[in-house]
């Protein structure tokens, strides 16, 4: 690459500035420092050196610190200054995972404590069978009654597997005449009636390896013939429900999507069987999971019989339409003719709670391996959602399940799959001088591209962790904002922040808006916050098949004093389209491209996401209907930092100006794009 940040510039910097630099970007309002500090800029080749070192030795002495210095060029008190924010930064990382790890407890803490209160409601008298007064029962009693329940469980989960292979049942010795009635789920304490779940997830299985392969009449096409509809009635004739009847209020969803996937079996269902990497990879849909508990975790050292217990929250990247929140057993099989199948299905009928908006039937995907180190993935989607709740403008997608449905899960599957293979990819030829040539470079850009999606799709959702405030509009094209306040997660800007996100349709197709917005010489036409700054690109990945699908970094040559430097990706599938972007700090830049560890690099991405209004043009399985005709739903967001210090008050006139940048912002999308 012939643009390294650190050549021809004779600005210099203390170390001591380096993180810090980032609160001085263009898109930070509020109170600032009217002078500007100078820095000085590391190579890369000084800060792996000075990496290496502070691993063997984090505090060296002054004859180290002189031996570094005449090595690398620098001065002693520099090499000083870096060691000192090199520890404090380890220190603030450890602190971070501290931080994180205490949350992982008090979520599984919170959900031991609704598992109690279930074992409190249901404990029954083993001599009449009537109800246990809670004062006759101890709490070392109770501790006992679960933990029986726990082994009973065990003994039971693992018979009905043995006899479902051995084809015969299996008798277990117990001291307790009564064991079939205390067979439990360790998640759902002792109520009888989850005896039922591990025939549950057996039927559920079945019930999912069939629909998948099942053709009319249970699946029928469409009007236009581009995609299949579930027939209800054949669907309840032809299987048993695993659960009740569907509520009143309730309505069913059902699609089906089959695809070609450059991915092996075993690394999809790794990527479905972990609950933190799935909601992370499925970023565009899964806005929240939590795993509630590890009923198996699968038989010979693989995934196999694996089953787990999730609460997770759907959602649309925009703040208007309401996500769905579900509460299921995910459980994977590997079967005899070498495919796997991960199912997951709805348990909000065994441990009931108003906070449950969706019900999952089985739903799922069986993928079956392919000579040439490819997978065919074919997923159902089989739901009961309650009806009604988000804007209209919204309706159209996702009843044509462009936003929840099988098309929708299997596309960003798809594009998954295109992005690791592009990190390994030979790179181009050197006609191209911008591309990214180094492996381990690609491979850590793409990870840092990776989660500024997560990130900004995380950030502009209705979920429950983002409360909104309304700032103006009616209706659909309200303007909505949230502050946030970050005092120990390194991957973010510390201090405060602020987020301003609408939502709005365009009568221009998504391919168009897309296009409009990736488009680095039209970026003064709508971008606000750059001044009509003139950006040029230092680097860039291809990340996908479709056009479109790139990482960059670009370059500010307008600004005087230090060039800022804005990480990019554009990516594009039949189903949504994203341009989403972050300012970082060059010297973050340079140690991703040398290929080291972005997992701390502090981002705060705004951007867009486009998304088609629904199924016109006679949408079907290929991406020229969605993207050539039809409107958009474009939603815009800008995530900004205020202030650095955590205790600082965000004032009326900031929110006034984020509020009028975001409005100019739409005003010019639509002037530059609409005739």
């Amino acid at each position: 690459m012939n643009s390294n940040v650190s050549e021809g510039d004779d600005i210099r910097r203390t170390s001591d500035e380096e993180i810090n630099s980032k609160s001085d970007n263009d898109n930070s309002i509020g109170d600032q420092r009217p002078r500007r500090k100078h820095y000085h800029r590391h190579t890369s080749r000084q800060i792996q050196e000075m990496e290496s070192f502070f691993k063997e030795c984090p505090h060296p002495d002054d004859r180290q610190r002189k031996e570094l210095s005449r090595e690398l060029g620098l001065e002693p008190m520099q090499i000083k200054f870096w060691f000192q924010n090199k520890r404090t930064q380890m220190k603030a990382q450890h602190e971070h995972q501290e931080n994180t790890n205490l949350r992982n407890e008090n979520e599984k803490l919170r959900a031991e404590n609704m598992r109690y209160k279930e074992v409190l409601s249901n404990a029954s008298c083993s001599t009449c069978c009537g109800p246990t007064p809670i004062r006759e029962t101890s709490f070392q009693e109770q501790q006992l009654v679960i933990e029986n329940a726990r082994l009973r469980q065990e003994i039971d989960h693992i018979s009905a597997i043995t006899s479902k292979y051995l084809g015969k049942p299996v008798t277990c010795t117990t001291d307790n005449p009564s064991s079939s009635s205390a067979r439990r789920l360790v998640s759902f304490g002792t109520s009888k009636k989850n005896g039922r779940s591990i025939d549950i997830a057996i039927a559920a299985m079945e019930e999912l390896v069939r629909v998948a392969r099942l053709g009319e009449p249970l699946w029928v096409p469409s009007v236009d013939r581009n995609f299949s509809l579930l027939n209800e009635e054949e669907y309840l004739r032809s299987f048993t429900r695993v659960f009740g009847p569907k509520p009143n209020g309730y309505k069913s969803e059902a699609s089906r999507e089959c695809a070609v996937v450059s991915m092996c079996a075993t690394n999809i269902v790794e990527i479905l069987m972990e609950v933190e990497r799935w909601s992370n990879v499925f970023c565009g849909v899964v806005a929240r999971a939590t795993n509630l508990q590890v009923i198996s975790n699968g038989v010979g050292g693989s995934h196999n019989e694996a089953t787990l217990v999730i609460n997770a929250e759907f959602h649309v990247s925009s703040p208007v339409v309401p996500t769905r929140e579900s509460y299921f057993m995910r459980h994977c099989k590997h079967h005899v003719d070498g495919t796997w199948a991960v199912v997951d299905v709805s348990l909000d009928h065994l441990h009931s709670t108003s906070l449950i908006t969706c019900r999952r039937r089985p739903s799922g995907c069986v993928i079956q391996d392919m000579p040439n180190g490819c997978s065919k993935v074919t997923w159902v989607e089989n739901i009961e959602v309650e009806e009604g709740g988000g804007h209209s403008i919204y309706k159209p997608l996702i009843t044509a399940g462009l936003a929840f449905g099988a098309k929708r899960w299997i596309a960003i599957l798809d594009g998954y799959c295109q992005r690791v293979a592009s990190a390994t990819d030979i790179p181009p030829s050197s006609s191209n001088s911008n591309y990214l040539a180094n492996e381990e470079g690609r491979k850590s850009l793409l990870k840092l591209a990776e989660r500024m999606i997560g990130r900004f799709c995380n950030g502009v959702n209705a979920s429950i962790n983002n409360t909104w405030t309304t700032l103006s509009g009616i209706g659909n094209d309200s303007v909505k904002v949230i502050t946030r306040k970050n005092v120990d997660d390194p991957t973010m800007p510390f201090g405060i922040q602020l987020c301003v996100a609408t939502s709005f349709w365009l009568p221009i197709p998504p391919k168009r808006v897309f296009n409009f917005l990736r488009n680095l010489k039209r970026r003064k036409e709508w971008d606000m916050l750059s001044s009509g700054a003139e950006f040029r690109e230092m680097a860039h990945i291809v990340s996908g098949d479709e056009i479109g699908n790139r990482v960059a970094l670009y370059q500010d040559m307008s600004s005087r004093e230090g060039k800022m430097i804005l990480l990019q990706e554009s990516r594009t599938d039949q189903t949504a389209s994203y341009v989403v972007y972050a300012p970082m700090d060059p010297v973050y830049v340079n140690a991703t491209i040398g290929g080291g560890d972005p997992n701390h690099v502090p981002l705060l991405p705004s951007g867009f996401a486009i998304l088609p209004d629904g199924p016109t043009g006679g949408q079907g399985r290929g991406t020229a209907a969605q993207v050539d005709s039809g409107g958009s739903l474009l939603t815009v967001a800008h995530q900004i930092l205020v202030d650095s210090s955590p205790n600082a008050k965000i004032s009326m006139g900031s929110i006034a100006m984020a509020n009028q940048i975001i409005s100019c912002t739409v005003d010019n999308i639509k002037k530059a794009l609409i005739p």
